[in-house]
């Protein structure tokens, strides 16, 4: 009959691989985690992209979204923008110039002279 002394760098295995499989399992859990957080900017594009007028435009809105989300990354200072307009843009008020400002979606006029 063997002894556990036996097994040495064996149970030691044993031992270790069930944490190791946890450390794994938790590692990427955290990526998943994340991959899933979507910035200030990306919510506002996703929130434009649910004023679209049916749901075919609505995917493909959500589609550019994620693609440009992925190719580009706002600046610290467009992420702020994009926060305090978050709150104001309303689908009602959209095609108002007013709600066009409270989207982000107006240019501000030019000063002139």
């Amino acid at each position: 009959m063997r002894q556990p002394e036996d097994l040495g760098i064996l149970r030691d295995f044993r031992m270790r691989t069930p944490l190791r499989h946890l450390w794994i399992a938790g590692g990427i859990a955290a990526l998943i985690s994340l991959a899933g957080c979507k910035g200030n900017c990306r919510k506002l594009s996703e929130k434009l992209c649910d004023c679209a007028v049916n749901t075919i435009a609505r995917d493909s809105c959500l589609q550019r979204a994620a693609q440009e989300d992925g190719r580009v990354a706002p600046t610290p200072a467009n992420d702020a923008l994009c926060s305090r307009l978050l709150p104001t843009c309303d689908c009602h008020t959209i095609s108002t110039a007013e709600g066009k400002r409270a989207c982000g979606l107006a240019r501000t006029p030019l000063q002139g002279p």
